[in-house]
């Protein structure tokens, strides 16, 4: 996770200082890409510890197209990442609480597109189709972001990483994600090791070899309140990458995966750091 780590030098020794819409400002720099061969191992980060249940019942949630947190929590009860925003969400609206809709968040968006017409597309069992009769389609890609449903009381938060797209070539599958913000030292760890997740799902529905997750970022930052730690962070020397597996249930679909089915193989990191989210 070298290639992480230098990224967040970059950011650290060439960013800009500038204010946000969280009020806690922070030190952006626009435009970086990354890219993580997944033969070599699972992009999990090591210099401190990865969530990991966390970030794959997030990623479950999403593939299930919900938009409502009990959804996430019975996926696994001990995920609160999203829990600020929702309360931010409910603050915005005036309400003390509702049934855990957050408006139309990721999952919704890649499983039940909204048309025009007024119907709804499965953009994520599409992109599925594709690799599979239709590898070298240049259109086997995923939005997120739908301009219409971004305003700041239909949805908890409008997404960060908005589209990917996937790539075949000789039995290999890659992605590549764009994401237009990116909080580098809470976020972006997880938005690596959940696309990398997400890829090597993907492969295992259709029959191919996970390859590259390519990561590219448009504006990247870094909270001030959050510099302390990104400095810790950086004086500690990354450990070897742990290698991920997935339980053999025969042939599966995308919607057939469970969070008991993942597992990272020697995995092992420094101690975590902790840091307050930005909401």
């Amino acid at each position: 996770m070298e290639t992480y780590l230098n990224q967040l030098r970059q950011v650290m020794e060439h960013g800009t200082r500038t204010d946000d819409r969280t009020g806690v400002g922070t030190i952006a720099y626009f435009g970086l890409q990354a890219r993580y061969d997944l033969k070599l191992g699972f992009p999990a980060v090591t210099t401190k510890k990865l969530a990991f249940k966390v970030m794959a019942s997030e990623l479950l949630w999403f593939i299930s197209g919900s938009s409502n947190i009990q959804d996430l929590k019975r996926i696994y009860p001990s995920n609160k990442i999203w829990d600020a925003n929702y309360a931010d969400y409910l603050k915005r609206l005036n309400l003390d609480a509702n049934d855990g809709d957050m408006g139309r968040v990721y999952g919704s968006q890649w499983r039940f597109w909204r048309t025009p017409s007024g119907d709804t597309v499965d953009q994520l069992a599409e992109a599925i189709n594709l690799i599979k009769h239709n590898p070298d389609s240049r259109r086997i890609l995923v939005n997120a972001w739908n301009p219409g449903e971004i305003d700041p009381k239909q949805v908890a938060l409008p997404p960060c990483h908005n589209f990917f797209q996937f790539f075949v070539a000789d039995g290999t599958l890659s992605l590549q994600m764009y994401q237009r913000s990116a909080d580098m030292f809470l976020g972006v760890p997880f938005n690596i090791a959940s696309y990398a997740l997400l890829l090597h799902i993907v492969a295992k529905v259709t029959g191919l070899v996970a390859g590259e997750f390519i990561h590219s970022i448009g504006n990247a930052h870094i909270y001030l309140d959050c510099i302390e730690q990104v400095k810790q962070q950086l004086e500690r020397a990354p450990l070897p990458l742990p290698t991920l597996e997935i339980k053999d249930r025969g042939q599966v679909t995308i919607d057939d995966f469970e969070l008991a089915d993942f597992a990272l193989v020697d995995y092992h990191s420094h101690s975590a750091i902790k840091a307050k989210m930005a909401v």
